[in-house]
């Protein structure tokens, strides 16, 4: 196992040496992260400009040996949990706790046909080291196959193990999703998949704002957004906004700067006055 220090600027997939788990030091989360990647051939069926993930292409998830994964899962816990993974890693004693597992990696994890078995087998693990209620389950997606039972059924277990939805949801129109995520899927769809995802299971927005050309986005666009998630305001837990952190892989790399925390405030305001949610920003 390497001794690099876990640090919010690098979430390396193989930083514990295992294929399907690794640590990460999550500004969202608060601490540490144990990712999950049901996507190590790096498919996705959107490609957002800001994407860390190398080799990104756009296909389906593959086949995952679930027993290979349930034992790097409880390996990698035992390494955190009662080990020293933490102390040897994280200079930060305040940052040396475990926060979630999270279902994320290197692409839509809902494109994987294994979701609700894997869903299964984190339950077996948090039962195995009597993980409570501060050690969230937390889905991370972009709420595209929410149409598919299986992905239902998983959030349905999601939420009898007290896990959350993450939802991605970046801009609100039709032109910002598509120059932002290269998504054709009309805001109308994406609304009716969060108010999917929110009455199945806990649910979070995930939002990422930053300077494209270094230009915020116009106003016409954080209004599109606000305007599609504000009927759905009370079915949400609220809203997670943040801005870049590393270093996107994607060919508009370099046109992309972080936003400033200011004015990430000042958006989380607007969430908080015109939306009345809950709104935490990872600046």
């Amino acid at each position: 196992m390497t001794s690099t220090p876990l640090t919010p600027h690098d979430h390396s997939r193989n930083s514990a040496g295992f294929q399907y788990v690794y640590p990460v030091l999550s500004r969202r989360a608060g601490g540490v992260s144990v990712g999950i990647n049901l996507n190590p051939n790096q498919a996705c069926n959107w490609r957002c400009i800001y994407c860390q993930v190398p080799g990104l292409v756009r296909s389906q998830a593959p086949d995952i040996p679930l027993l290979t994964l349930e034992a790097e899962l409880v390996q990698l816990l035992a390494q955190i949990l009662r080990g020293n993974l933490l102390n040897d890693r994280i200079a930060d004693p305040e940052q040396r706790i475990l926060k979630d597992i999270s279902l994320s990696g290197d692409g839509e994890p809902t494109l994987s046909p294994h979701l609700p078995d894997v869903i299964d087998l984190i339950g077996r693990a948090r039962q195995q080291f009597s993980l409570g209620t501060s050690v969230k389950t937390v889905l991370i997606t972009n709420g595209s196959q929410l149409g598919r039972s299986s992905t239902r059924l998983a959030l349905e277990k999601l939420a009898l193990l007290g896990g959350e939805v993450w939802f991605k949801l970046d801009r609100g129109s039709t032109a910002g999703m598509r120059a932002v995520n290269d998504s054709r899927r009309p805001p109308a769809l994406v609304q009716r998949d969060l108010a999917r995802a929110a009455t199945l299971c806990p649910t979070w927005l995930q939002s990422c704002f930053f300077r494209l050309d270094d230009a915020y986005p116009p106003e016409h666009e954080i209004a599109a957004w606000l305007e599609l998630v504000q009927p759905l305001s009370p079915l949400l837990k609220g809203v997670l906004l943040y801005t870049v952190a590393r270093p996107s892989q994607q060919p508009e790399a370099g046109r992309l700067s972080p936003a400033e925390p200011l004015w990430l405030k000042t958006l989380a305001a607007r969430v908080r006055d015109e939306l009345g949610l809950e709104c935490r920003v990872s600046p």
